[in-house]
């Protein structure tokens, strides 16, 4: 079986991992496939693939912790990152998927035939493009992906300051560490617009690590305002054209 497709699955139920292992024996006889390893959930699945190689990962699309589309998003980093094919028990997600027509699906329950349509399909397809998956969910990450010597590591927003983009890059600056990461700040600015407030064209900052405000000169001798941010020595300029919008957390 050296050319059989590596399968991972990734599901919080290990009855559906299980039957998903059953069905993927049951099509051997048309295609051959071998399950190469099994998680729990997103962070497991992530870690896994750093020491597994995998042509396709089946997922599910709900999980604690991390959902499946989030993974799936975050799995991109990899060197060579691996097709992907959902499991959902939730057909609007299944209808928005094939409106993408960039990613496969299954419904659960899952049926023999229809496993075997998508791991012929997975075969040919390659990994999923950014744009289908951020169209896929609405909901923003838990977590930002920082891809470092070829391994995964995962930034909790919850636990990031600010966000600056500098050059290429977008500096993740949290109270322990800083990371670049090799996305638009635009669409971090969109995604995560209940969290963080822009300050100037070039960052945004979490808003409840606003602490407060300090007037000083920020350009030849121009007085204008820096920004107090809780974990974070840095004092950072508030542009002109933002302040009135950033102001309001003042009186926080």
């Amino acid at each position: 079986m050296s050319n059989a497709l590596r399968v991972v699955l990734v599901d919080d139920e290990a009855p559906a991992r299980s039957r998903l292992k059953e069905l993927i024996a049951d099509c051997a006889p048309q295609l051959a496939a071998s399950v190469v390893g099994e998680a729990g959930n997103g962070k497991e699945a992530l870690a896994l693939l750093e020491s597994v190689s995998a042509d396709l990962v089946l997922v599910d699309i709900r999980m604690p912790q991390m959902s499946g589309i989030e993974f799936a998003r975050h799995a991109l980093a990899l060197e060579s990152p691996p097709a992907i094919v959902f499991v959902t028990a939730y057909e609007e997600y299944a209808i928005k998927a094939f409106e993408l027509r960039a990613l496969d699906y299954l419904l659960k329950p899952v049926r023999r035939a229809r496993l075997l349509a998508a791991l012929t399909r997975a075969r040919e397809s390659g990994a999923p493009g950014r744009e289908a998956l951020r169209g896929l969910e609405s909901a923003p990450r838990r977590h930002l992906c920082v891809a470092q010597r070829g391994r995964i590591s995962l930034v909790p927003v919850a636990e990031i300051v600010y966000l600056k983009a500098e050059l290429k890059y977008v500096t993740i600056r949290t109270a322990e560490h800083e990371h670049l990461l090799e996305e638009s700040l635009a669409h971090l600015e969109h995604e995560f617009a209940e969290d963080f407030v822009r300050i100037h064209r070039n960052c945004i900052v979490a808003k409840s690590r606003i602490r407060g405000f300090e007037k000083a000169d920020v350009q030849d001798g121009e007085q204008g305002w820096l920004v107090l941010l809780e974990g974070c020595a840095e004092k950072l300029a508030v542009s002109r054209r933002q302040w009135p919008l950033v102001k309001e957390f003042a009186a926080r």
